[in-house]
């Protein structure tokens, strides 16, 4: 594993290495439902509550981070979300809680947590959320407006307004992270981060999954 990381880019690295566990978490009952219209609005609220603290740490962190040269080559307060995430619970969820319950948001953001003393892994997770938040993201994005008819309503999430053109950015993001001076050991230490990352984001939806008939539309 170590000699083949070595030959390729940190992106392409990240991205291939990881390919097994992206998919899984893709393949969730609760993703799949999601992604055909047919989670109503209390599942989706569940999963904007279990999303906000997992942001909430990345973006504490971030700051926490902000000099160390790797979180410095791809934080951008442009892709944070927290804020976007309250707008949208405000529309789903009215003057309802914003915290819930949840052994997968609290094992994913215990292991954001983490990396403070480790800045080379929370690019793994910075990585994983804001470019697919970027990617699949915008998908979900325009289910959700064309499904309930919102006229682009409670989902402020998938709006990036000053990420006009996501490809360019997603590309010079990655550009970035090519960039940095990492060792071969720290390389596959990343690699196998976002392989994390994807499996935390798998025990989400799966607990999400389990609500499945309450959440039908």
């Amino acid at each position: 594993m170590t000699a083949l990381v070595s030959d390729l880019t940190l992106s392409t690295a990240m991205r291939e290495g990881s390919q097994a566990e992206h998919t899984a978490a893709e393949n969730s009952g609760y993703m799949a439902d999601l992604l055909g219209g047919r989670i109503n609005p209390l599942g989706y609220t569940d999963y904007l509550l279990r999303l906000r603290p997992v942001y909430a740490e990345l973006e504490s962190v971030a700051r926490d981070l902000a000099e160390h040269p790797a979180v410095a080559a791809v934080r951008d307060v442009n892709l944070e979300r927290l804020a976007s995430i309250d707008a949208d619970l405000d529309h789903w969820a009215g003057d309802g809680p914003r915290t819930c319950e949840s052994p997968a948001s609290r094992a994913y953001v215990e292991r954001i947590a983490g990396t403070r003393a480790q800045p080379h892994l929370f690019v793994a997770h910075h990585y994983t959320r804001y470019l697919g938040d970027l990617s699949g993201g915008q998908a979900i994005g325009r289910i959700l407006d064309r499904s309930f008819e919102l006229d682009g309503a409670g989902i402020a999430f998938y709006d990036f307004t000053a990420i006009p053109k996501p490809k360019p950015y997603k590309d010079g993001y990655r550009a970035r992270l090519d960039a940095l001076p990492i060792s071969s050991e720290e390389k596959v230490a990343v690699v196998d981060e976002v392989k994390a990352a994807f499996t935390l984001n798998q025990a989400l939806f799966e607990e999400l999954g389990a609500n499945l008939a309450a959440y039908a539309r």
